[in-house]
C-alpha cells in the first residue's frame, strides 16, 4: 500500500511538473565540449553572426570567438578592462557591452557595463568606455552570499536601451532594468517591470521581438522562458513559454543564451557536486523542437 501510495504521489508530482513546463531536454543537443580555455562560460553572444563567449570572474578579460558547430576557440580577444565578475555580454552592431555587475553576494557597489568598440575583427581598446549604475531600490549592501535579490548575469540591447535582468537568490524572480549606454556619469537603473521565474537568471537573448532567459534552480533543475514583446522594450505582460531543459548534473550550469535564425545556442561551465561532475559545453537547439 505504501508503495503504491509512492508511486502514484510521483505521478501525481511529473503531472504537475509537465503542465508547467515543456519538456525540452538539451543533453541531445550537445554539440561538443568547450575548450579547456572556457571553464566558466557565463554567457553568449552573436554579433555579425559569429558567436562569442568568456569566463567570468578570476579570469582573464578575454572574450572568445568559438565554432557554432563544433564549439572551438577560432580567436582569444584581449579586453583592456577589468574582469571583476563579467556575467553578460551583448552588443549594438558597433559596440560589444560587457556586464562587470556579478553580485552574488550583494555588496558590490561598483557596478559597470563596459563599451568596446569593435570593427572588423578587432577590438578598439583604446576606446572602452565604463558605464556605471546602481539599483536605487537597494539600501542594505551587507555581504548574504547566495541571499540577495541584486546580482544579475543577464543583459540585451534593444530599442536603444541596456536591458538587465536580476538574479534573484531569495525572490526567485526576476526584475527587468534599463540603462542608457551613452550616459557618461553613474545613473540610476531604472526598474520597469517584474516576473515570478521560479529560478535564478543567468543570460538573456533577444531576437526577432522574442526575450529568451535561462537559468537555474537550487535543485539543479534548468529552465527556460520565452517572452513576447508585447511593445517596444516590455515583455512581462504575457506568460512566457516555460521549458525545462534538464539538471546541471547532466548538463552544466548553463549561463549562456544566444539566438539566431536557426535556433537557440546554450553554454554550461563546468559542474561539481557530490553526485558527480560535468564538463563545460555547447548545445544547439533547432527552432522546430520550439513550440509557438
Amino acid at each position: 500500500m505504501k508503495r503504491t501510495f509512492l508511486l502514484l504521489a510521483f505521478l501525481a508530482f511529473q503531472t504537475a511538473f509537465s503542465q508547467q513546463a515543456d519538456f525540452l531536454k538539451i543533453k541531445k543537443y550537445r554539440i561538443n565540449y568547450l575548450d579547456n580555455k572556457i571553464q566558466e562560460t557565463s554567457g553568449l553572444n552573436f554579433f555579425n553572426g559569429k558567436l562569442y563567449t568568456f569566463n567570468d570572474s578570476g579570469n582573464a578579460p578575454e572574450l572568445f570567438e568559438i565554432n557554432k558547430t563544433s564549439g572551438e576557440v577560432i580567436k582569444t580577444l584581449k579586453v583592456n578592462a577589468r574582469n571583476t565578475d563579467w556575467e553578460a555580454l551583448t552588443n549594438d552592431g558597433t559596440h560589444f557591452y560587457i556586464g562587470d555587475f556579478g553580485n552574488n553576494d550583494g555588496s558590490r557597489r561598483h557596478l559597470t557595463i563596459y563599451k568596446v568598440p569593435f570593427q572588423g575583427d578587432s577590438l578598439q581598446n583604446g576606446q572602452v568606455k565604463e558605464i556605471k549604475f546602481h539599483y536605487p531600490e537597494q539600501t542594505d549592501y551587507k555581504s548574504t552570499y547566495f541571499n540577495t535579490d541584486y546580482d544579475a548575469e543577464a543583459m540585451v540591447y534593444t530599442n536603444g536601451k541596456l536591458h538587465l535582468f536580476t538574479k534573484e537568490w531569495a525572490s526567485k524572480a526576476t526584475v527587468h532594468y534599463v540603462i542608457d549606454p551613452e550616459l557618461n556619469e553613474k545613473q540610476d537603473a531604472a526598474k520597469v517591470e517584474t516576473y515570478k521565474t521560479n529560478f535564478m537568471v543567468t543570460d538573456a537573448a533577444y531576437f526577432e521581438k522574442k526575450l529568451y532567459l535561462v537559468g537555474y534552480t537550487k535543485k539543479t533543475e534548468v529552465f527556460l522562458d520565452v517572452f513576447n514583446e508585447t511593445e517596444p522594450g516590455i515583455f512581462f505582460k504575457e506568460r512566457p513559454r516555460h521549458y525545462y531543459l534538464g539538471s546541471s548534473l547532466s548538463i552544466g550550469q548553463i549561463e549562456g543564451v544566444a539566438v539566431d535564425q536557426m535556433g537557440i545556442y546554450l553554454s554550461g561551465e563546468k559542474f561539481k557536486s557530490p553526485l558527480g561532475s560535468t564538463k563545460p559545453a555547447l548545445y544547439f537547439v533547432p527552432k522546430e523542437q520550439l513550440r509557438d
